[in-house]
């Protein structure tokens, strides 16, 4: 079963960034996904898919580099650092998705700027003036 669904995740992740195709991710996601972000924010299948499209255009040339894929039972986490080559800005970000029956049912994503990693391993020191 973990290998399953590793491999759901691999081949949703994949045809996203290669392809650009919403409609394939759409079908990897069941009817009730809902993804999460810090800060108690959530989304729908539908919020999100809206979201993911329209982030297609200004990120249509972002580099993504995965680093891990591991697996857990219902759970799959994803490591990956993603660029824009002509601005410079790079980000890592953690991805847990759940899978329920062979489709996504749950994700959760945090996104750190690779800029601020330093200032975030002390981050419960004063901002410093």
């Amino acid at each position: 079963m973990t290998t399953e669904n590793k491999t759901i995740v691999q081949r949703a992740l994949a045809g996203l960034i290669e392809t650009g195709d919403v409609d394939a991710l759409a079908q990897l996601l069941k009817d009730d996904f809902v993804h999460h972000r810090p800060g108690s924010i959530t989304s729908t299948k539908r919020e999100w898919l809206a979201a993911v499209r329209a982030a297609l255009v200004p990120l249509a040339d972002m580099r993504v580099e995965t680093h891990q894929v591991l697996a857990d039972g219902d759970h799959v986490v994803v490591y990956s650092r993603r660029w824009l080559p002509d601005t410079g800005s790079e980000i890592a970000v953690v991805d847990i998705w759940r899978i329920d029956d062979g489709l996504i049912a749950e994700g959760w994503e945090i996104i750190e700027p690779v800029a601020q990693v330093a200032a975030n391993l002390a981050w419960w020191e004063p901002a410093q003036c």
